[in-house]
């Protein structure tokens, strides 16, 4: 009787909390997808360790967006731009339920500038939406809205009027191919700020380093146990050849995985790259923040 009675409360407390995220998940836009189911989100499927509570963030903010990100049901394989199984299947701990767009193009570093551009799209901040090329030329999605769009000539890039104003989903996304094409690790490092000490990790920032290839994945949510002080993060990423978006397992820590300690030792070992602590960077903050 007594245990019946405990697993109603659990049961409704569960129902109150998704009852919970769902009315504030209204406020939140994931605009690729059809129906955003709370019950699969990035908070609600993700457990937390005993005696952590996920840090404080402000509602309708980019760390509240992904921490609010919508995963794929149970734990699916993680598949490649052109539908087949990649070769790894342990790295990941979930996949995240987002489209890949153009084909080959969405990598690691494009992984990163598409869930950042996501938000500030979801947010209508669309002259923060900017990224620049490799070749050092600034790509502003306010601008191609307005219909000018890239000549690249070379290393030279020109933006010249060739259509109409366009401000609309599809738009977006075909601003974002163009980005994946000329953008990488080696421009997005450059446009970041250093994060000097990891106590000051926020979620939304990346551990980036830029190369021909790099890698760079994002901090998708953060915690910490009031009683000792510590902290743990969450990482996403996507990978090359283009891959489905997926959160990463902790192969140095299985028992507190998929969350890492931000006291790692030394490096910080994810399943596929290693990072120098130093590679922790931080984008611009936008006028939504």
């Amino acid at each position: 009787m007594v245990m019946a009675a405990r697993i109603c409360l659990r049961s409704l407390g569960l129902a109150l909390g998704l009852t919970a995220l769902a009315a504030h998940a209204q406020n939140l836009k994931y605009p690729w997808l059809q129906k955003y189911d709370p019950a699969q989100s990035l908070e609600a499927r993700v457990q937390l360790p005993p005696g952590y509570v996920r840090t404080e963030v402000r509602p309708g903010s980019f760390a509240d967006w992904l921490r609010h990100l919508p995963l794929k049901p149970n734990r699916p394989e993680v598949h490649l731009f052109d539908g087949k199984p990649r070769g790894n299947q342990s790295a990941h701990f979930a996949v995240i339920d987002i489209d890949l767009i153009g084909g080959d193009l969405q990598q690691c570093a494009d992984s990163v500038i598409r869930l950042r551009a996501e938000y500030l799209y979801s947010v209508k901040d669309y002259k923060a939406i900017h990224f620049n090329f490799t070749s050092g030329d600034e790509a502003r999605f306010d601008r191609y809205a307005q219909g000018y769009r890239p000549v690249v000539v070379g290393n030279y890039v020109r933006w010249t009027k060739l259509a109409g104003p366009d401000n609309s989903y599809p738009s977006f996304k075909n601003y974002l191919s163009w980005v994946f094409r000329y953008a990488g690790s080696f421009s997005l490092a450059k446009e970041m700020t250093p994060v000097r000490d990891l106590k000051d990790m926020r979620t939304g920032d990346v551990f980036i380093r830029g190369g021909f290839p790099g890698h760079a994945i994002m901090v998708v949510d953060m915690a910490e146990n009031p009683k000792t002080g510590d902290k743990i993060f969450l990482l996403a990423q996507g990978f090359i050849p283009a891959v489905e978006m997926h959160v990463l397992n902790n192969p140095e820590d299985r028992k507190l995985s998929p969350w890492y300690s931000i006291n790692f030792p030394g490096d910080l070992v994810t399943p596929q790259y290693t990072f120098d602590r130093s590679e922790l960077k931080r984008f611009p903050k936008a006028q939504a923040e």
